[in-house]
């Protein structure tokens, strides 16, 4: 995994991929594109801004559910071979 390439092998590999035909986005893809174009206002932060605007989460969070629901989650989550936290977590962020 270590290993360079050489600088002519380098630019081969550039070549090829600049020779291929561009690719067509499905209509799905630049629907969300141009959602997330038209949220950008062209600001730009750095990361450090961005590291202090987290600052106040912890993220941490207590959620109170009733145990038929745990029940389930954990389940599930034992089905995917996860914990339950990884589990919720990918729940979440669909």
């Amino acid at each position: 995994m270590g290993s360079k390439l050489a600088h002519t092998e380098m630019e081969k590999r550039f070549a090829e991929i600049n020779a291929r035909p561009p690719e067509t986005l499905t209509a799905e893809e630049a629907k969300h594109l141009a959602e997330a174009e038209a949220m950008d206002d062209g600001t730009a932060v750095s990361l450090d801004e961005f590291k202090a605007s987290l600052e106040a989460y912890s993220g941490k969070l207590v959620l109170r559910i009733p145990r038929s629901l745990h029940k389930q989650l954990k389940e599930a989550a034992d089905i995917e071979g996860v914990s339950l936290n990884q589990y919720m977590l990918y729940k979440l962020s669909r």
